[in-house]
């Protein structure tokens, strides 16, 4: 028999495993949704932002539909309602505002003020549902606010990038309001069941308007691969990774990937689409993530 000191144990192997593991699939997770912002900025003119969001909550749900399936009857019919609710405001108007935003600015200014959900989800709790907000976070909000001024007052080639920015806080502001009506109302349901019911819920709700607004001229496949993308892996399988990675090592901890989408977003859209680097972007994506941080730090 091996000495113990010799051979590690499952546990040991696991911790081992873990320790590379759980980083690498956090920066993983991270390009993945950074790229989503990328995928958006290509396939948003061809599509239009209400086709373009169509296909992206189809293939969501889609994708997640045997997470639904298999905890089907945790999901009554009085149920649903709620969950169209939710999927409004948490999945169908915030992915419209961010492509619309697409439209009209480089992928990374949407990137950038994404990052402002985790704020806007502690103001939220704290105007609509009696949470307490302490003083970190009503700093932290007040800086990440300043970002957004900033990111919004800033001109990338020329252009104002104003609107585009007050679409993506919007938005966040949205998935703010959606993370709470989560926490309060669905707690207890399995998550990827709820995403795909939520994300199906939604593309219901858009498909008449989808209909509506369909591009009469032929669409590229360029931006038929980059809509199948962020359904598929930006939507559907990321948020199986993001599940996966909660279990494994918690949602705080899980949480850390919101640093990372601004840095890929903004990444991808240099390397792939050549957009340019701005020191407005630079100053706004420093003043939000670093009061996002700040926001979640915790006295010892």
């Amino acid at each position: 028999m091996s000495s113990p000191g010799n051979v590690a144990t499952p546990p040991l192997q696991d911790a081992r495993i873990n320790a590379w593991l759980d980083p690498l699939e956090l920066c993983l997770l991270g390009a993945i949704w950074g790229a989503s912002f990328l995928f958006m900025r290509i396939a948003a003119d061809d599509f239009g932002p209400v086709p373009l969001v169509e296909v992206r909550l189809a293939l969501g749900a889609i994708v997640l539909l045997p997470f639904l399936w298999r905890s089907r009857a945790a999901f009554p019919l009085r149920l649903w309602p709620k969950l169209a609710l939710i999927g409004a405001i948490n999945s169908a108007v915030p992915s419209i505002l961010f492509a619309w935003a697409a439209q009209r600015a480089p992928a990374g200014v949407g990137a950038i003020a994404n990052a402002m959900t985790v704020l806007f989800t502690a103001l939220v709790g704290f105007l609509f549902f009696g949470e307490r907000i302490g003083g970190r976070r009503a700093t932290a909000l007040l800086v990440g606010f300043a970002g957004v001024v900033v990111l919004a007052s800033g001109k990338i080639a020329g252009l104002s990038v104003g609107w585009a920015v007050v679409a993506g806080a919007t938005a966040s502001f949205l998935y703010g309001i959606g993370i709470n009506l989560v926490r309060r109302h669905l707690t207890g349901l399995p998550p990827a069941a709820v995403a795909s019911a939520t994300l199906g819920a939604a593309a219901l709700l858009t498909l008449p308007f989808a209909v509506v607004q369909w591009p009469q001229a032929p669409i590229p496949a360029s931006s038929w691969w980059s809509a199948a993308a962020l359904g598929v892996l930006c939507t559907g399988l990321a948020f199986v990774m993001y599940y996966r990675l909660i279990a494994r090592i918690g949602a705080n901890r899980a949480s850390t990937v919101t640093y990372l989408i601004p840095l890929f977003g903004v990444g991808w859209a240099w390397w792939l689409l050549g957009e340019p680097l701005t020191w407005t972007m630079a100053l706004a994506g420093a003043l939000i993530l670093g009061s996002v941080a700040f926001s979640q730090g915790r006295a010892r």
